[in-house]
């Protein structure tokens, strides 16, 4: 049996969103109050994370952009675009946020733990170098990426996002970038309208993006279809140091934002499939953090079976 973190604090219910906002607390709170009803509970290392430094948050963004959403926090403002809601609290629990990811990072590379789930919110895979978007204030997996390669010893880092949105924020960054492969299965069409299979990097990071777009009501047999063909080739191929995962749970089939057909099963089978192949390239090594997944029992269930295929 692997050694599991669960990081999450309980002041991530402190950002408010507001009366209707699909990214509210209750996502975290459920999600906590039904694996605390699971034997699964017990086989998980629990840790509590710090607020992440300003310097973790250089690791990707301007400080004038740390400093702006700092200062729209504090001052009141209630969005940062149409989709990003936001209280007072807002920046604190983003920073929370990022400080398990970082922490995760660090005990996974350093074998104090074998993977670790980051119950983290808000997410993150949208926000840009410079800009907030769907929801995300910063990039969490991203930070986790630069921090593990200049702090940890991880020459390269592959990031797979099976969010059924697009990271558009996280291939942005990382663009132009071969020390970090992304690779990305969603709904395309779709949100935020990035994503599209042509989409393979520039300069340098030519060939370091992979992109699998799905169409709407694509399900498992699909999924494990690109598994096959695409992501798992290219992951053997890369041999990432570490592996961090963008687990959205939004492409369950019972999810209100979207219209993809997986199961608790499915997001079981794919971590199955990346747990072999992180061994087989890079020791095993996985950081998970929580994305999107706004229906309050599938997300429950896909996180509960999540982290069984991580405990094994």
């Amino acid at each position: 049996m692997s050694s599991v973190g669960f990081f999450y604090h309980p002041h991530y219910l402190n950002h408010v969103t507001g009366p209707g906002h699909p990214e509210r607390p209750e996502r975290l709170s459920h999600l906590v109050q039904h694996l605390l009803k699971r034997p699964l509970w017990n086989s998980l290392v629990h840790l509590q994370p710090q607020h992440a430094r300003t310097e973790h948050l250089l690791l990707v963004h301007p400080e004038r952009y740390v400093t702006e959403v700092a200062r729209s926090c504090s001052s009141g403002i209630t969005a940062l675009d149409q989709d990003t809601r936001i209280c007072r609290d807002s920046c604190d629990v983003a920073l929370l946020a990022v400080g398990a990811v970082v922490e995760a990072a660090e005990h996974v590379m350093k074998g104090k733990l074998s993977s670790a789930f980051c119950a983290v919110r808000p997410p993150g895979h949208h926000a840009e170098t410079a800009k907030a978007m769907g929801f995300c204030l910063f990039n969490n997996a991203a930070i986790a990426a630069r921090y593990a390669q200049k702090h940890l010893g991880a020459g390269r880092v592959a990031i797979v996002d099976w969010d059924v949105h697009h990271g558009n924020g996280t291939q942005e960054i990382f663009y132009e970038d071969p020390t970090v492969l992304y690779i990305s299965l969603h709904q395309y069409p779709f949100y935020p309208g990035t994503g599209a299979e042509e989409e393979t990097g520039k300069g340098k990071g030519k060939g370091f993006t992979l992109n699998c777009p799905m169409k709407a009501g694509s399900g498992e047999e699909e999924y494990l279809k690109a598994f096959g063909e695409r992501i798992l080739p290219a992951l053997d191929s890369f041999k990432a140091d570490l592996l961090i995962l963008s687990a959205g749970f939004d492409a369950h089939r019972d999810d209100p934002l979207a219209g993809m057909n997986l199961t608790e099963k499915s997001f079981a089978r794919m971590t199955n499939l990346l747990m072999e192949s992180a061994r087989r390239n890079g020791g095993g090594k996985i950081v998970s953090v929580l994305e999107g997944g706004y229906d309050l029992e599938a997300l429950a269930g896909s996180v509960e079976a999540h982290l069984e295929g991580l405990v094994g």
